[in-house]
Order: C-alpha cells, then sequence, then structure tokens
C-alpha cells in the first residue's frame, strides 16, 4: 500500500476543518463583537528510512538521512482579539470597549465575558444583552429616565429632564493575560477556562484596561478580503491533496496491469 494516500487524505481532513473555520469567519462578518479565528496545524510522525549522521560501509557519516513525512494534523483554532470597527449608533445603551477588556454579564448566575456591547432594558429596568443576561453590576434604570449617560472611566448614570441624577454605577472592564484561551460559549459570550486565566478587574481607562465609550459598537474584526484569500488557499490545497489521492491510485493500478 501507498503511504501518499494516507497522507494525502490527512491534508483533505485539515483542509476541510481549515474551510470550517473560515466559513464561521464569513457568517459572523456583521456579528457585534465577534473576534475571527484561524486553523492551524503541525506536521504528523515521519518515517525514518535512514538516520543522519549514521556511519556508511566506507566509514563515512550520512549527512542528511531519509525521512518520509505521514502527513498533517490540526494543532489548534487561534482566536484574534484584534480590535474591530467602530460604528456611530447614537443609541445611549450601546458601549463599545475601546481597548483592551470585556464587560461580565450573569448567565443563569455564571459570570461570562463579552465585547458585544448592544445593551437594551428588560421589563424591570435592567440593563441586559439581547439574550436577557443582566449586565454587571446589576443597573436599574427608573421608569421618569430621561437620559442615560456613560462616560469613559464607565460610570452610568440615569439622569430625569432636568439633568437631575437618579441613578448611578461603575462598570468595570475585565481582562485576561491569555484572551485566545477563553472558551467562546456562542452568544457574543466567552467563559473563564484554565488557559485563559482569572479574570482581571480594572476601572476603564486605567492602566492597560480600555475606555468605554457611548453610542457607539464594535464589529467584527473579520476582513472578508483576507477570509476570501484564505479560502482560495484551502479550496486549491484540497484539491491537490484529491489529485495526490487519485495519482497514488494510478500508480497502483499501472502496477496491477503489469502482469495480464
Amino acid at each position: 500500500m501507498m503511504r501518499s494516500r494516507w497522507t494525502a487524505a490527512t491534508g483533505m481532513v485539515a483542509q476541510q476543518l481549515n474551510i470550517d473555520v473560515i466559513s464561521n469567519n464569513l457568517a459572523n462578518v456583521n456579528t457585534i463583537g465577534f473576534k475571527k479565528s484561524r486553523a492551524e496545524f503541525e506536521d504528523l510522525m515521519y518515517q525514518s528510512m535512514k538516520i543522519a549522521g549514521s556511519p556508511t560501509e566506507a566509514g563515512n557519516l550520512i549527512p542528511t538521512g531519509m525521512q518520509v513525512g505521514m502527513g498533517v494534523k490540526p494543532t489548534t483554532v487561534h482566536k484574534f482579539f484584534t480590535q474591530g470597527d467602530f460604528q456611530n449608533t447614537g443609541n445611549p445603551l450601546d458601549m463599545v470597549i475601546e481597548g483592551d477588556g470585556f464587560f461580565q454579564v450573569d448567565v443563569n448566575g455564571e459570570m461570562a465575558y463579552t465585547r458585544a456591547g448592544a445593551f437594551k432594558l428588560d421589563n424591570e429596568g435592567r440593563v441586559v444583552t439581547a439574550n436577557g443576561y443582566v449586565l454587571q453590576p446589576e443597573f436599574t434604570v427608573p421608569v421618569e429616565t430621561a437620559n442615560v449617560v456613560v462616560t469613559e472611566s464607565g460610570h452610568i448614570a440615569a439622569l430625569d429632564k432636568d439633568g437631575t441624577e437618579l441613578a448611578s454605577a461603575d462598570i468595570p472592564v475585565y481582562t485576561f493575560i491569555n484572551p485566545a484561551g477563553l472558551k467562546a460559549a456562542g452568544k457574543n459570550l466567552y467563559s473563564e477556562t484554565e488557559a485563559s486565566g482569572a479574570a482581571t478587574e480594572g476601572v476603564p481607562g486605567e492602566e492597560n484596561f480600555g475606555t468605554i465609550a457611548q453610542g457607539f459598537l464594535e464589529m467584527s474584526n473579520v476582513e472578508i478580503v483576507d477570509e476570501m484569500v484564505a479560502m482560495i488557499v484551502g479550496q486549491r490545497a484540497y484539491e491537490i491533496n484529491s489529485k495526490a489521492v487519485q495519482t497514488s491510485d494510478a500508480m497502483l493500478q499501472t502496477a496491477n496491469q503489469l502482469k495480464r
């Protein structure tokens, strides 16, 4: 049996995952706060037919040896938390973090983190996500509120028509030493893992924490042209691996026809 068929098959499987990741990036090109991913790969084990540095019959050393690779395998799908473009909405409950950091929300008693600042009000006047998860710390807008103001440092205040402050709170932001290690939970949410490290709470604008801008949203950081180019490369890589399978099969067919 020719090892090239199995080697090429690993390449096809790897490129299938690559296209899956690219497709998810493109599907979320307009998702608020979405962060793009990249599939990464590594080569598999090698079969050593001649070891470099081994002596020959003449007493010399083989300079390079002979190793044949056995293919490729996926190692990780890396998520990139680069800043996406900002969109001016004018909505007082839309917030964006300029720089590093996440908002914290309560998901059924568990803390989760998000970059999507498209907040709403629920039937109790609490600031929540589109799925009803409450922004932390919980802030309730009184019924008589005429305007909501959020400063760069995260101070949120509900004002009446005369500008009198009815309620206020301070919204912190949270950072991670390894944000790529966060678990994507869907619904624009991420959860803490051992790889990400514990969340560090901070005041927006202080030290390495980003500031908050009201009336803006952070859009997806997916670059359509880059993803389209990557998709073409992945498609061609899949195609050329399939050609390797066909070539190996043709060679075996030729060998089978040597004796008629």
